[in-house]
Protein backbone atom coordinates (compact mmCIF):
# COMPACT_ATOMS: atom_id res chain seq x y z
CA UNK A 1 0.00 0.00 0.00
CA UNK A 2 1.03 3.62 -0.92
CA UNK A 3 0.95 4.69 3.11
CA UNK A 4 1.48 8.07 2.07
CA UNK A 5 -2.33 8.42 1.90
CA UNK A 6 -2.82 7.94 5.76
CA UNK A 7 -3.44 11.33 7.52
CA UNK A 8 -5.63 12.13 10.64
CA UNK A 9 -8.63 13.93 9.91
CA UNK A 10 -10.88 14.75 12.91
CA UNK A 11 -14.41 14.77 12.05
CA UNK A 12 -16.94 14.57 15.24
CA UNK A 13 -19.38 11.32 16.27
CA UNK A 14 -22.64 10.80 15.02
CA UNK A 15 -24.95 8.12 16.87
CA UNK A 16 -25.76 5.18 14.46
CA UNK A 17 -29.15 3.19 14.86
CA UNK A 18 -28.54 -0.75 15.45
CA UNK A 19 -29.83 -3.12 17.95
CA UNK A 20 -29.36 -3.07 21.67
CA UNK A 21 -31.98 -0.02 22.06
CA UNK A 22 -33.48 -1.32 25.17
CA UNK A 23 -33.95 2.31 26.60
CA UNK A 24 -36.11 3.07 23.50
CA UNK A 25 -38.07 0.27 23.20
CA UNK A 26 -38.89 0.74 26.89
CA UNK A 27 -40.32 4.54 26.43
CA UNK A 28 -42.28 2.79 23.01
CA UNK A 29 -43.68 0.27 24.91
CA UNK A 30 -44.10 1.42 28.46
CA UNK A 31 -46.33 -1.51 29.69
CA UNK A 32 -44.02 -4.55 27.98
CA UNK A 33 -43.26 -6.93 30.50
CA UNK A 34 -39.58 -6.81 32.76
CA UNK A 35 -36.97 -8.28 31.89
CA UNK A 36 -36.74 -7.88 28.35
CA UNK A 37 -35.89 -10.53 25.86
CA UNK A 38 -32.68 -8.77 23.56
CA UNK A 39 -33.00 -10.70 20.32
CA UNK A 40 -31.88 -7.47 18.54
CA UNK A 41 -28.00 -8.20 18.32
CA UNK A 42 -26.05 -11.25 16.98
CA UNK A 43 -24.23 -11.96 20.42
CA UNK A 44 -23.32 -15.70 21.46
CA UNK A 45 -26.36 -16.14 24.40
CA UNK A 46 -24.20 -18.79 25.84
CA UNK A 47 -20.79 -16.43 27.31
CA UNK A 48 -17.63 -17.75 27.92
CA UNK A 49 -16.96 -18.41 31.70
CA UNK A 50 -15.03 -15.42 32.73
CA UNK A 51 -11.79 -16.58 35.05
CA UNK A 52 -10.28 -15.15 38.19
CA UNK A 53 -9.03 -11.67 37.24
CA UNK A 54 -6.15 -10.77 39.39
CA UNK A 55 -6.84 -8.00 41.71
CA UNK A 56 -3.95 -5.88 40.30
CA UNK A 57 -5.21 -5.93 36.62
CA UNK A 58 -7.65 -3.40 38.33
CA UNK A 59 -5.38 -1.11 40.11
CA UNK A 60 -2.38 -0.59 37.84
CA UNK A 61 -2.10 0.10 34.04
CA UNK A 62 -1.81 -2.99 31.95
CA UNK A 63 2.53 -4.33 31.15
CA UNK A 64 3.72 -4.52 27.54
CA UNK A 65 4.29 -8.29 27.99
CA UNK A 66 0.26 -8.85 28.41
CA UNK A 67 -0.64 -7.22 25.74
CA UNK A 68 1.85 -9.05 23.78
CA UNK A 69 0.51 -12.07 25.14
CA UNK A 70 -3.18 -11.36 23.65
CA UNK A 71 -1.38 -10.47 20.44
CA UNK A 72 -0.21 -13.88 20.54
CA UNK A 73 -2.95 -15.55 21.49
CA UNK A 74 -5.30 -13.79 18.54
CA UNK A 75 -2.94 -14.40 16.58
CA UNK A 76 -3.00 -18.42 17.23
CA UNK A 77 -6.76 -18.76 17.31
CA UNK A 78 -7.39 -16.59 14.03
CA UNK A 79 -4.52 -17.91 12.01
CA UNK A 80 -2.26 -14.83 11.53
CA UNK A 81 0.92 -15.30 10.74
CA UNK A 82 2.14 -13.80 14.17
CA UNK A 83 1.77 -11.51 16.98
CA UNK A 84 2.96 -8.25 15.35
CA UNK A 85 0.29 -9.01 12.64
CA UNK A 86 -2.38 -8.21 15.47
CA UNK A 87 -3.46 -4.60 17.01
CA UNK A 88 -6.07 -5.18 20.49
CA UNK A 89 -8.51 -2.48 20.61
CA UNK A 90 -11.19 -1.68 22.78
CA UNK A 91 -13.99 -3.32 20.67
CA UNK A 92 -14.62 -3.59 16.74
CA UNK A 93 -16.25 -0.43 16.45
CA UNK A 94 -13.97 1.59 17.39
CA UNK A 95 -12.05 -0.09 15.06
CA UNK A 96 -14.19 0.78 12.13
CA UNK A 97 -13.66 4.05 13.49
CA UNK A 98 -10.40 4.51 13.56
CA UNK A 99 -9.41 3.00 10.25
CA UNK A 100 -11.22 6.09 8.20
CA UNK A 101 -9.33 8.87 10.00
CA UNK A 102 -6.25 7.17 9.00
CA UNK A 103 -6.57 7.77 5.10
CA UNK A 104 -6.68 10.85 3.08
CA UNK A 105 -10.31 11.10 1.71
CA UNK A 106 -10.48 8.92 -0.99
CA UNK A 107 -13.45 6.72 -2.87
CA UNK A 108 -15.13 4.18 -0.88
CA UNK A 109 -17.56 1.09 -2.09
CA UNK A 110 -19.24 -0.88 0.94
CA UNK A 111 -20.43 -4.19 -0.49
CA UNK A 112 -24.03 -4.05 0.71
CA UNK A 113 -26.64 -3.73 2.50
CA UNK A 114 -24.32 -4.89 5.42
CA UNK A 115 -23.60 -3.17 8.82
CA UNK A 116 -24.55 0.36 8.91
CA UNK A 117 -21.63 1.98 10.65
CA UNK A 118 -19.22 0.77 8.28
CA UNK A 119 -20.42 3.70 5.43
CA UNK A 120 -20.94 5.84 8.50
CA UNK A 121 -18.13 5.81 9.87
CA UNK A 122 -15.81 6.91 6.30
CA UNK A 123 -18.36 9.16 5.58
CA UNK A 124 -18.01 11.01 8.97
CA UNK A 125 -14.07 10.73 7.80
CA UNK A 126 -14.79 12.76 4.55
CA UNK A 127 -14.54 10.01 2.32
CA UNK A 128 -17.39 9.47 -0.51
CA UNK A 129 -19.00 6.48 -0.38
CA UNK A 130 -20.83 4.57 -2.71
CA UNK A 131 -22.79 1.24 -1.97
CA UNK A 132 -22.43 -1.90 -4.88
CA UNK A 133 -24.43 -5.02 -4.95
CA UNK A 134 -20.76 -7.20 -5.43
CA UNK A 135 -17.17 -6.83 -5.44
CA UNK A 136 -16.89 -7.03 -9.14
CA UNK A 137 -18.35 -3.43 -8.60
CA UNK A 138 -15.44 -1.73 -6.69
CA UNK A 139 -14.71 -0.03 -9.85
CA UNK A 140 -11.87 2.71 -9.22
CA UNK A 141 -12.79 2.88 -5.36
CA UNK A 142 -9.45 3.42 -3.63
CA UNK A 143 -11.05 1.29 -0.27
CA UNK A 144 -14.16 -1.78 -0.45
CA UNK A 145 -15.15 -2.95 2.54
CA UNK A 146 -16.80 -6.39 2.66
CA UNK A 147 -18.61 -8.23 5.75
CA UNK A 148 -18.11 -11.76 5.33
CA UNK A 149 -20.05 -13.30 6.54
CA UNK A 150 -22.37 -10.44 6.35
CA UNK A 151 -24.54 -9.12 8.44
CA UNK A 152 -27.81 -9.63 8.06
CA UNK A 153 -28.13 -11.69 5.78
CA UNK A 154 -25.19 -14.03 5.93
CA UNK A 155 -23.65 -13.88 2.57
CA UNK A 156 -20.49 -14.70 1.83
CA UNK A 157 -17.34 -15.02 -0.76
CA UNK A 158 -15.24 -17.28 -1.60
CA UNK A 159 -11.88 -17.13 -0.25
CA UNK A 160 -9.99 -17.42 -3.59
CA UNK A 161 -12.41 -14.02 -4.28
CA UNK A 162 -11.56 -12.04 -1.31
CA UNK A 163 -7.95 -12.59 -1.90
CA UNK A 164 -8.25 -11.61 -5.52
CA UNK A 165 -9.63 -8.08 -4.44
CA UNK A 166 -7.20 -7.22 -1.75
CA UNK A 167 -4.41 -8.21 -4.53
CA UNK A 168 -5.89 -6.02 -6.85
CA UNK A 169 -6.57 -2.91 -4.18
CA UNK A 170 -3.59 -3.77 -2.65
CA UNK A 171 -1.45 -3.40 -5.91
CA UNK A 172 -2.76 -0.25 -7.19
CA UNK A 173 -2.27 1.22 -3.65
CA UNK A 174 -5.66 0.80 -2.33
CA UNK A 175 -7.06 -1.38 0.57
CA UNK A 176 -9.94 -3.87 1.39
CA UNK A 177 -11.16 -3.95 4.73
CA UNK A 178 -12.68 -7.15 5.77
CA UNK A 179 -14.68 -7.37 8.80
CA UNK A 180 -15.26 -11.08 9.58
CA UNK A 181 -17.22 -10.22 13.12
CA UNK A 182 -19.35 -13.42 12.95
CA UNK A 183 -16.76 -15.80 11.29
CA UNK A 184 -15.15 -17.57 14.37
CA UNK A 185 -18.12 -20.35 14.53
CA UNK A 186 -18.69 -20.43 10.96
CA UNK A 187 -17.69 -23.09 8.63
CA UNK A 188 -15.49 -20.03 6.13
CA UNK A 189 -12.15 -19.52 5.45
CA UNK A 190 -10.38 -16.65 6.92
CA UNK A 191 -8.52 -13.62 4.99
CA UNK A 192 -6.05 -13.71 8.34
CA UNK A 193 -3.83 -15.94 7.32
CA UNK A 194 -3.30 -13.90 4.02
CA UNK A 195 -2.83 -10.65 5.29
CA UNK A 196 -0.30 -8.18 3.41
CA UNK A 197 -0.77 -4.68 2.12
CA UNK A 198 -3.56 -3.17 1.30
CA UNK A 199 -5.39 -5.55 3.70
CA UNK A 200 -6.75 -4.59 6.79
CA UNK A 201 -9.23 -7.61 8.78
CA UNK A 202 -11.50 -7.13 11.72
CA UNK A 203 -12.25 -9.37 14.02
CA UNK A 204 -14.75 -9.45 16.88
CA UNK A 205 -13.96 -11.08 20.00
CA UNK A 206 -17.43 -10.12 22.52
CA UNK A 207 -20.06 -11.66 19.12
CA UNK A 208 -18.42 -14.86 20.05
CA UNK A 209 -17.91 -15.11 23.80
CA UNK A 210 -20.88 -13.62 24.50
CA UNK A 211 -19.09 -10.91 26.51
CA UNK A 212 -20.20 -7.37 24.34
CA UNK A 213 -19.28 -5.56 27.67
CA UNK A 214 -15.87 -6.29 28.09
CA UNK A 215 -14.89 -4.40 24.83
CA UNK A 216 -12.63 -6.12 23.07
CA UNK A 217 -11.65 -6.85 19.52
CA UNK A 218 -9.04 -7.07 16.80
CA UNK A 219 -7.14 -5.72 13.56
CA UNK A 220 -5.16 -8.25 11.81
CA UNK A 221 -2.77 -6.23 8.86
CA UNK A 222 0.70 -6.12 7.56
CA UNK A 223 2.84 -5.37 10.76
CA UNK A 224 3.83 -1.63 9.13
CA UNK A 225 0.05 -1.28 9.22
CA UNK A 226 -1.05 -2.58 12.35
CA UNK A 227 1.41 -0.30 14.07
CA UNK A 228 -0.21 2.42 12.18
CA UNK A 229 -3.05 1.47 14.16
CA UNK A 230 -2.04 0.60 17.21
CA UNK A 231 -0.31 4.27 16.88
CA UNK A 232 -3.46 5.42 16.56
CA UNK A 233 -5.50 4.10 19.40
CA UNK A 234 -2.72 4.98 21.81
CA UNK A 235 -1.09 3.40 24.81
CA UNK A 236 -3.41 1.12 27.06
CA UNK A 237 -6.07 1.15 24.63
CA UNK A 238 -7.39 -2.48 26.34
CA UNK A 239 -8.13 -3.10 29.89
CA UNK A 240 -5.80 -5.10 32.09
CA UNK A 241 -9.14 -7.61 32.20
CA UNK A 242 -10.05 -7.63 29.23
CA UNK A 243 -6.56 -8.77 28.16
CA UNK A 244 -6.24 -11.75 30.96
CA UNK A 245 -10.05 -12.61 30.03
CA UNK A 246 -9.40 -12.13 26.28
CA UNK A 247 -6.41 -14.38 26.52
CA UNK A 248 -8.11 -17.45 28.05
CA UNK A 249 -10.82 -17.50 25.77
CA UNK A 250 -9.02 -16.84 22.91
CA UNK A 251 -6.67 -19.94 23.80
CA UNK A 252 -9.58 -22.12 24.89
CA UNK A 253 -10.26 -23.95 21.30
CA UNK A 254 -12.17 -26.37 22.93
CA UNK A 255 -14.77 -24.36 23.79
CA UNK A 256 -15.17 -22.23 20.74
CA UNK A 257 -15.42 -25.48 18.99
CA UNK A 258 -18.68 -26.91 21.37
CA UNK A 259 -19.47 -23.15 20.92
CA UNK A 260 -19.98 -23.42 17.05
CA UNK A 261 -21.71 -26.56 16.80
CA UNK A 262 -24.29 -25.70 19.88
CA UNK A 263 -25.40 -22.64 18.45
CA UNK A 264 -25.78 -23.53 14.73
CA UNK A 265 -28.19 -26.34 17.34
CA UNK A 266 -29.90 -23.36 18.36
CA UNK A 267 -29.89 -21.61 14.78
CA UNK A 268 -31.27 -24.63 13.08
CA UNK A 269 -34.38 -24.73 15.98
CA UNK A 270 -34.75 -20.57 15.27
CA UNK A 271 -35.52 -21.14 12.29
CA UNK A 272 -37.75 -24.36 12.09
CA UNK A 273 -39.94 -21.95 14.55
CA UNK A 274 -39.59 -18.89 12.62
CA UNK A 275 -41.14 -21.48 9.59
CA UNK A 276 -43.72 -22.09 11.74
CA UNK A 277 -45.25 -18.85 12.55
CA UNK A 278 -45.08 -18.46 9.00
CA UNK A 279 -41.69 -16.33 7.83
CA UNK A 280 -39.03 -17.57 5.63
CA UNK A 281 -35.42 -17.79 6.72
CA UNK A 282 -33.23 -15.41 4.06
CA UNK A 283 -29.92 -15.84 5.67
CA UNK A 284 -27.81 -15.38 8.61
CA UNK A 285 -25.42 -17.06 11.02
CA UNK A 286 -25.11 -19.58 13.76
CA UNK A 287 -25.72 -16.57 15.94
CA UNK A 288 -28.75 -14.27 14.63
CA UNK A 289 -31.47 -15.54 11.94
CA UNK A 290 -32.80 -13.01 9.15
CA UNK A 291 -36.67 -13.39 8.07
CA UNK A 292 -38.73 -11.78 6.17
CA UNK A 293 -42.44 -12.18 7.54
CA UNK A 294 -45.93 -11.22 5.96
CA UNK A 295 -46.90 -9.36 9.01
CA UNK A 296 -43.56 -7.75 9.67
CA UNK A 297 -44.42 -4.78 11.73
CA UNK A 298 -47.08 -6.23 13.44
CA UNK A 299 -45.00 -9.06 14.39
CA UNK A 300 -42.29 -6.28 15.31
CA UNK A 301 -44.79 -5.02 17.49
CA UNK A 302 -46.35 -8.01 18.97
CA UNK A 303 -43.13 -8.91 20.20
CA UNK A 304 -42.25 -5.82 21.53
CA UNK A 305 -44.92 -5.75 23.35
CA UNK A 306 -44.27 -9.21 24.95
CA UNK A 307 -40.80 -7.42 25.84
CA UNK A 308 -38.98 -8.96 23.30
CA UNK A 309 -36.61 -6.88 20.81
CA UNK A 310 -35.75 -8.30 17.33
CA UNK A 311 -33.66 -6.20 14.84
CA UNK A 312 -36.19 -4.03 11.86
CA UNK A 313 -34.93 -2.74 9.05
CA UNK A 314 -36.75 0.55 7.70
CA UNK A 315 -36.46 -0.29 4.53
CA UNK A 316 -37.61 -3.80 4.51
CA UNK A 317 -40.21 -3.46 6.77
CA UNK A 318 -41.21 -7.06 6.61
CA UNK A 319 -38.04 -8.26 7.52
CA UNK A 320 -36.69 -8.75 10.69
CA UNK A 321 -33.81 -10.54 12.83
CA UNK A 322 -33.65 -12.48 15.59
CA UNK A 323 -30.67 -13.57 18.49
CA UNK A 324 -30.69 -16.40 19.64
CA UNK A 325 -32.83 -16.79 23.08
CA UNK A 326 -30.54 -18.48 26.19
CA UNK A 327 -32.41 -20.94 27.84
CA UNK A 328 -35.81 -22.62 28.04
CA UNK A 329 -37.56 -19.70 29.17
CA UNK A 330 -36.39 -17.22 26.72
CA UNK A 331 -37.12 -20.04 24.28
CA UNK A 332 -40.54 -20.68 25.43
CA UNK A 333 -41.21 -17.13 25.68
CA UNK A 334 -40.29 -16.32 21.93
CA UNK A 335 -42.69 -19.26 21.38
CA UNK A 336 -45.40 -18.24 22.81
CA UNK A 337 -45.25 -14.95 20.69
CA UNK A 338 -44.78 -16.34 17.14
CA UNK A 339 -47.74 -18.97 18.12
Amino acid sequence: MDHSVWSVPAREPAAIAHGGDLGGLRKAFPDAPEPWLDLSTGINPVPYPVPPVEASAWTRLPEAAEVRALREAAAAAYGAPGADHVVPAPGTQILIETLPRLLAPTRVAVLGPTYAEHAAAWTRAGHAVTEIPGLDAVGGARVAVIVDPNNPDGRTHSLAERRARAESLGARGGLLVADEAFADLEPVESLCPHVAPGLVVLRSFGKTYGLAGLRLGFAVADPATAARIAAALGPWAVSGPALAIGRAALSDAGWRSEAARARAADAARLDRMIARAGGRIVGGTCLFRTADVSDGPDLYRRLAAAGIAVRRFAERPNRLRFGLPAGKAAWCRLSRVLR
